[in-house]
């Protein structure tokens, strides 16, 4: 019976196969993958989701801005031109490589709970987890506050010449593009929450591919910032009008939550990989699951198992498994908990840890944790000084929250959703909290200087996609363009909201591109396979090349984005 089912599901996949013409090729180095060239300049590069944005980092770079001051502007008209994927009402993270000090900074711009909500009181009023929309996810958002720290801190424009092409644009309109606009579309439901329509869907429906859409109101708001700084969104009318509707939509935030908001520079940690250093942020985002997946795998001869191999993807995915084990069990706010994060990214423990993979069978059972989605931006920015900024943006699930106070023009993110209710859990929901966090950007140093800025959005996918591409790149040799386009391994797990409970392991999703007898193999090994059902993300990354003294860039073709430079 069980060879039965086998040849069953083989035979599924081969029939998928032949419907889209896939044909059996060799991808071991992944070349038959690439959509597009890299783009290579020598003054300074940006690569965003969205082509006018990057013109806009490229516009403040050209009148003389640094990457900080190109990456904030293009930040800004992100919120406005991909609302699906971030905003003001979001949180933000960056690494930022100074080439004064010739070293990297990193800067969580995460927003806390509301002080006055509870665990218990989620409990108490029969919730079981806490839900995805609405009033009560939303928590403080980071974004402005990360601006303006960057901008301080390294900063070389006044922040009214760096909102000044998101104004413009809210003002006059832009064309929505193609990738974004069926994502806005999916988010349609969230009219139901007060004024959501008024801002995204004024002809009754959200905007179509090409049409020019207008943001009055976000223009309003980008101008407030831009004359009365921070201040005029934490603690002035913004944040009062906030509060207000929070709590007209049965919500807790309120405006002292605001007025106390702090973002917080920390030090970026890394793992070697083969030569190369990896860093990312420390909890309470989902970075060191990437640094633990690389640090497991580096024991093993990745490069001769080839591109695409059922003996590559198994280990990459058992490596991925005991890293998100920890994941659900320790990252949080560290301000509430002591978390192992050293321990947790040597190599002694990734020794430990790959001692439980079998290199014939999948793992049946693990403590998954819960594993969500969500839509984000990621972009990254260079100038001619050698300043290169890593940044990520967020609203979470989507267009976040739907809540939408009235004539700010922007909506709430729903981050809060990622709180557990469980008691004693490092992540449990306490006021004034920082929620885990799904948001990593990325950097690669050599020999302590600048290599690689790089990141790939999309909720769980995030950690899994940074060590493809950093395997991508050292494993297998691609260039900076052929790492992002190559098909991508996406493995997801359980539903169950802590690590404490073991839970089935979960399906291995793959793009189009993986030979057909290696996914027969997996399936011997007991993995579950799909197609296209999973999130993929999205990618840009900048590379430095020494030896030229130029810039390389990439951005893939899953999203609208696009890496220039001049």
């Amino acid at each position: 019976m069980r060879n039965f089912q086998l040849c069953t599901k083989i035979t599924f996949f081969i029939i998928f196969i032949s419907l889209f013409n896939i044909q059996a090729q060799d991808r071991i180095s992944g070349s038959n993958s690439v959509k597009r060239s890299e783009i290579i300049a020598q003054h300074g590069m940006a690569a965003t989701s969205q082509p006018l944005c990057t013109q806009v980092a490229l516009d403040i770079l050209k009148k003389g801005g640094n990457a900080v001051d190109a990456a904030i502007a293009a930040n800004a008209c992100l919120g406005l031109m991909e609302p699906t994927g971030n905003g003001m009402g979001g949180d933000l993270f960056a690494i930022i490589w100074d080439p004064k000090t010739k070293q990297l900074y990193g800067l969580n711009a995460s927003g806390r709970s509301p002080e006055k909500l509870t665990s218990k009181w989620f409990l108490d009023n029969g919730y079981s987890s806490i839900p995805s929309h609405g009033a009560l996810p939303v928590s403080v958002p980071g974004c402005v506050d990360g601006w303006y720290e960057m901008n301080e801190k390294f900063g070389s424009f006044e922040m009214k010449d760096i909102l000044a092409p998101a104004i413009g644009y809210a003002e006059n309109g832009f064309p929505v593009s193609e990738v974004i606009a069926y994502s806005m579309g999916q988010s349609s439901g969230l009219s139901k929450y007060p004024n959501f329509g008024d801002v995204f869907m004024k002809n009754g429906r959200m905007p179509e591919k090409g049409e020019i859409f207008k943001n009055p109101a976000l223009a309003s708001t980008f101008k407030k910032i831009a004359d009365g700084g921070r201040d005029a969104f934490y603690k002035g009318d913004i944040a009062r009008i906030i509060a207000k509707h929070v709590k007209e939509q049965g919500g807790f935030l309120e405006y002292e939550d605001f007025a106390n908001h702090t973002s917080e520079w920390v030090t970026p940690v890394s793992t070697n990989y083969r030569g190369y250093d990896v860093w990312e942020l420390p909890p309470n985002g989902q970075g060191i699951a990437a640094l633990q997946i690389l640090n497991i795998l580096e024991h093993y001869d990745i490069a001769s198992m080839g591109f695409g191999s059922s003996e590559y993807i198994h280990h990459f995915v058992e490596a991925k498994k005991l890293a998100f084990e920890d994941r659900a069990m320790y990252y949080a706010d560290p301000a509430f908990n002591k978390i192992p994060v050293e321990w947790l990214i040597s190599k002694e423990y990734a020794d430990e840890r790959r001692r439980l993979i079998d290199p014939n069978k999948a793992a049946s059972k693990v403590n998954a944790g819960k594993l969500e989605s969500g839509e984000t931006i990621y972009m990254t920015v260079a100038d001619e000084s050698g300043m290169m900024v890593s940044l990520i943006q967020s609203n979470y699930r989507g267009m976040g929250s739907g809540i939408t106070p009235p004539g700010l023009g922007f909506v709430l993110q729903d981050r809060g959703e990622l709180f557990s209710l469980e008691k004693g859990h490092f992540n449990v929901l306490e006021p004034s909290k920082r929620p885990f966090h799904t948001i990593i950007p990325a950097f690669i140093t050599k020999d302590g200087n600048p290599f690689i800025s790089f990141g790939l959005m999309g909720g769980a996918m995030q950690p899994q996609g940074h060590a493809q591409i950093v395997i991508n790149l050292i494993d297998f040799g691609m260039n900076l363009q052929e790492a992002g386009d190559a098909p991508r391994i996406s493995h997801s797990g359980s539903s169950e909201p802590t690590g404490e409970k073991m839970v089935d392991a979960g399906v291995i999703n793959l793009e189009s591109g993986i030979d057909y007898q290696q996914i027969r193999n997996l399936l011997e090994k007991g993995h579950q396979v799909s197609f296209a059902n999973g999130i993929y993300g999205g990618y840009q990354a900048i590379m430095w090349d020494e030896k030229n003294k130029v810039f390389f860039g990439a951005s893939e073709s899953r999203k609208d984005g696009q890496a220039a430079g001049y």
